[in-house]
C-alpha cells in the first residue's frame, strides 16, 4: 500500500491509509472522500465487513483489492456494495485509471440542457446533479454504479440493454469484469428502489436480450 500511496501523492491526490479494517472504518466515518480504495485481506475486519458496514452510512465509490483471481472474491465485494475490483498483482497504472475513470463519471454534468437534472417516475425520483435517489420523498442509498445504471435506464425509457452494453457504458469498454457484474448491480438496485423486486415496477427484464426502464 505504500507504494500506492507514494504514486498517487506523486499525482498531487491527498491520501490516508489506514492498516486494519477498523482504523479504515474510523476513517470513512470521520472523513469525505472521494474515493476508497479497500484490500479484502485486512486485520480486525475483512475488507468485505469494512464495505458492508461503510454502504449503511455512505455511497462513496469503493474499489476492492482482491488477493486472488477468485470470481467468489468479485462477486462477494460487489453484494457488499463496491463498485469495482482489481486483483492482486497489478499495475499502479491500472490503479490510476480506476479511479480516474470512476472519478469522471461522477462529476456534474456541467454542460447546460445535456440532460435533465431531475428525473421522476412514480414514487421514485432522481437528482442527477445531487445524484440522490428518492422514493416516496425518502433518500435510498445508491452506490456510484448502480446510479449510473438508473440513471441510463431512466433517461432512455423502454430502450433494452443488453448487459454486454451496460458492462461497456457504465463500467467502460477496458473494464475486464464480465456480464454478472450488471446482474448483481441489477438485483441489488431492485431491492433498493421496488417495493417487491421479484416484480419489479421500475426496472424489467427482457428475457434473453437485457434490461430496460418501464415509466411507472
Amino acid at each position: 500500500m505504500k507504494g500506492i500511496r507514494f504514486s498517487l501523492e506523486q499525482d498531487e491526490i491527498q491520501v490516508d491509509c489506514a492498516y486494519d479494517g477498523e482504523e479504515a472504518l474510523e476513517f470513512a466515518r470521520n472523513n469525505q472522500y472521494d474515493i476508497i480504495l479497500l484490500d479484502v485481506m485486512l486485520p480486525k475486519l475483512t475488507g468485505f465487513e469494512v464495505c458492508q458496514q461503510i454502504r449503511e452510512f455512505s455511497n462513496v465509490p469503493i474499489i476492492m483489492l482482491t488477493a486472488r483471481g477468485d470470481d467468489m472474491d468479485k462477486i462477494l465485494g460487489l453484494e457488499y456494495g463496491a463498485d469495482d475490483y482489481i486483483t492482486k498483482p497489478f499495475n499502479i497504472l491500472e490503479v490510476k485509471a480506476r479511479i480516474k475513470a470512476i472519478m469522471r463519471r461522477i462529476e456534474p454534468k456541467r454542460v447546460a440542457g445535456e440532460q435533465p437534472k431531475v428525473i421522476e417516475s412514480g414514487e421514485l425520483r432522481l437528482d442527477c446533479e445531487g445524484r440522490r435517489a428518492y422514493i416516496s420523498g425518502q433518500e435510498i442509498g445508491l452506490t456510484a454504479k448502480e446510479f449510473e445504471v438508473l440513471e441510463l435506464l431512466m433517461l432512455n425509457p423502454n430502450k433494452v440493454y443488453s448487459r454486454e452494453n451496460l458492462l461497456q457504458i457504465v463500467w467502460g469498454v477496458d473494464y475486464p469484469g464480465d456480464v454478472r457484474t450488471v446482474d448483481v448491480h441489477i438485483r441489488r438496485l431492485r431491492e433498493k428502489v421496488e417495493q417487491n423486486p421479484s416484480e419489479p415496477r421500475y426496472v424489467h427484464t427482457k428475457w434473453g436480450v437485457g434490461y430496460y426502464f418501464l415509466n411507472a
